[in-house]
């Protein structure tokens, strides 16, 4: 059947090309934007898919970014400890040096005072000073700030790192489970025949944590005499002595570590084959023994078995990592729970893609200002300094070396601290997520990239059907003009 009003032959063709435009159109835009997914109508599924691994991928890279620029807040943070501990070193030489008064004169003395005041100076100003980008890293405004600690119970507290999550601040409870103790021995002074005194000559060895003393004494020599030779070196051997009763000798002679905890011992140990009476019991059983050591405090802190040493009680878990030092009547009792809160401070570093706990963590730097570094018990180091009670010129060089130790061992321990967090959370969170971004880029490129080779094949399929299609079209139209042969 012949037609001229509908041409449906060329209505097919259209058709046909009109699909095969559409396509040829469809792979050129892909190949052109590297895009398989340009628009929802696309592939709505996988646009929305594909969206959430982009965000992922953000957060992830984000993630990386922030570790990396905590890391070069870490380096700037060790970079001023360690001039910090420069200078701790050479005032521990100016101290030392100090204290060979028999080769030095006063004034060198007073030379060397001036050049630890200017040093002392130097490390309040690096503390005041050292920031990033704005944020000042060593005068204590990292630092975590608590409420309601009393000085009684709790002499120092150390907060290294802490969680908040959704609270604003954390309880933290400390119960003493176990006390701690001095080493000690005992030496009875109700000699018969000898009262409260040596009943015959005498040599012992006296040796605790500093180190060992022999001592020489005659027959009759009062205990009260024996207890002060013993602490006239107490510093060389971290032992003293006093009668169990002051001033009744005869109540017995005891020799006991300067602190608390294990590491802390006294040993007694009669020389020679004199002094047969002579023999030393434990302090707290009486049994017949030359050595004795002290124990660590035993406790929980929020209910956490916590880690002691001497007086100290610590935890490490990933709410909270802190340190507390309690007093010492407050460490031998059993009877009571110390409490105090964290009320805020620190400083939290967001080291994962998404925005909560636990992917935060949270790190503590407390002020190295001179008046900081230092304890409560030795004093501070804004003491050695020229007026200060432990200065060179007071004649005090063993008790500035005894605050220099315990300040370099400070800034050593937050330089190992930042070390093992750049190290083990900083590095590995870099690493980790790293690997993630890798996974996340491939599963978001499965689904949203052009595949090249598979699109130019189709555009090259496109592009022979449109020029087929084209042809088939012409053809299409030109079948109605054969109507015309049967006019004729």
């Amino acid at each position: 059947m012949s037609r001229i009003n509908t041409n449906v032959s060329s209505l097919i063709a259209q058709r046909n090309l009109s699909g095969t435009t559409s396509s040829l159109n469809e792979s050129l835009k892909r190949l052109s934007t590297g895009l398989k997914i340009n628009r929802g109508a696309d592939d709505p599924s996988g646009l929305i898919v594909s969206e959430r691994l982009r965000s992922e991928i953000e957060g992830v890279n984000q993630a990386i970014e922030n570790a990396e620029r905590a890391t070069n807040v870490i380096a700037t943070t060790e970079g001023a400890l360690a001039e910090i501990n420069t200078l701790l070193t050479s005032i521990k030489s100016l101290t030392i040096e100090a204290a060979n008064t028999g080769a030095f004169s006063p004034a060198e003395i007073e030379a060397n005072q001036l050049e630890i005041d200017s040093a002392v100076e130097a490390i309040t100003r690096i503390s005041n000073t050292t920031s990033f980008a704005g944020l000042k890293l060593l005068n204590g405004s990292l630092d975590y700030l608590t409420s309601g600690v009393t000085a009684s119970q709790i002499t120092d507290v150390d907060v290294f790192g802490a969680n908040f999550g959704l609270e604003d601040h954390i309880g933290v409870t400390v119960q003493v489970t176990a006390s701690a103790e001095l080493g000690g021995l005992f030496l009875s002074g109700n000699t018969v025949g000898a009262p409260g005194a040596l009943l015959s000559s005498v040599s012992f060895e006296v040796q605790g944590v500093e180190g060992v003393q022999a001592f020489s004494f005659a027959s009759g020599t009062p205990l009260s005499a024996v207890a002060a030779a013993v602490n006239s070196v107490s510093d060389a051997t971290g032992v003293q002595a006093r009668l169990v009763s002051a001033g009744n000798p005869t109540s017995g002679l005891v020799f006991q570590t300067d602190d608390f905890g294990s590491d802390a011992f006294v040993s007694v140990r009669r020389l020679g084959g004199g002094g047969d009476f002579f023999q030393t019991y434990d302090e707290q059983d009486g049994v017949s023994v030359a050595r004795d050591e002290g124990a660590n405090v035993q406790g929980l802190i929020n209910g956490n078995p916590a880690l002691g040493d001497g007086l100290e009680l610590k935890i490490n878990n990933p709410s909270l990592n802190i340190a507390v030092t309690l007093d010492t009547d407050a460490a031998q009792s059993t009877a009571a729970a110390y409490a105090f809160d964290l009320t805020g401070g620190g400083a939290d570093f967001q080291i994962g893609p998404q925005v909560n706990s636990l992917q935060q963590v949270g790190f503590g730097i407390q002020s190295f200002a001179a008046s900081n570094l230092g304890t409560t018990r030795l004093g501070f180091l804004n003491t050695i300094v020229t007026g200060g009670d432990n200065s060179l010129v007071a004649g005090r060089a063993r008790e500035a070396g005894a605050i220099i130790d315990e300040s370099i061992t400070q800034v050593s321990s937050l330089r190992g601290r930042l070390g093992a967090f750049e190290r083990n959370t900083l590095q590995t969170a870099v690493r980790s997520t790293s690997i993630a971004r890798e996974n996340l880029t491939a599963a978001e490129s499965q689904i949203r990239d052009t595949d090249f080779a598979a699109e130019t094949a189709a555009l090259t399929r496109a592009q022979v059907l449109q020029q087929a299609g084209t042809q088939t079209l012409g053809l299409a139209n030109n079948n109605a003009q054969n109507v015309l042969s049967l006019l004729q």
